[in-house]
């Protein structure tokens, strides 16, 4: 888990990453097709690398692989990394498309929310964000020694009503790395992981919900 799977199939390339709480992936189309590749590329090394680049999107980098390397360039600069060995988890089988409640709701609100909810809390604090989806809103809650958060959101919703707590990190994570306006989340239980993707299959974020006393 200290290192990115990156998979290449003709001119699709997939990022995968995840922790013991999430799973997070990114598709782009690429502008060639290339033959299959599938190397696994340290975290550090990409986080390194994410502070040099501009975030552009129209910006360029050109990756290239050997047996136990990958080198990266763009701008004037050259990355050079070594790879980790062995095989990745096989992350296709922790996804499902099966879901009891899909909720449609405004990206920003949602992350303007939670982030309001982290001032309550300490760094060490491990306090839950609680989310009790019904009919067409969901209301957040937060509680601890510095105050408490109940704030209430417009959504668009099918299926059942659920109760569920989370991590905010690993919501605002994941939020912020989304540019959609409107994001789509689907829950199948209070147990069970969220999905947060959209429609192109661009990306897909499982974060898992933490126990919360009400």
């Amino acid at each position: 888990m200290t290192g990115e799977l990156f998979e290449i199939k003709g001119n699709h390339f997939r990022v995968v990453s995840l922790d013991g709480h999430r799973i997070s992936i990114r598709n782009v189309a690429l502008k060639e097709e290339y033959g299959d590749q599938k190397v696994i590329v340290p975290g550090k090394t990409l986080t390194e690398i994410s502070k040099i680049l501009s975030g552009e999107t129209q910006d360029l980098v050109d990756m290239y692989l050997t047996k136990n390397h990958i080198m990266f360039s763009f701008d004037d600069t050259i990355v050079v990394s070594r790879l980790i060995e062995g095989s990745y988890f096989k992350v296709d089988q922790m996804l499902s498309t099966d879901y009891e409640t899909k909720v449609s709701i405004n990206r920003r609100e949602m992350l303007d929310c939670i982030d309001r909810s982290t001032l309550f809390v300490r760094e060490d604090d491990k306090k839950p964000i609680v989310m009790t989806i019904e009919d067409d809103v969901m209301q957040l809650k937060m509680k601890s020694q510095m105050g408490s958060l109940d704030e209430s959101i417009l959504i668009e919703k099918e299926g059942k009503n659920i109760k569920i707590g989370f991590n905010p990190k690993y919501l605002i994570d994941a939020l912020r790395a989304i540019d959609d306006e409107t994001i789509d989340i689907y829950y199948v239980n209070p147990k069970a992981p969220c999905f947060i993707r959209d429609t192109d299959n661009s990306y897909t974020y499982l974060v898992l919900p933490v126990n919360f006393v009400d």
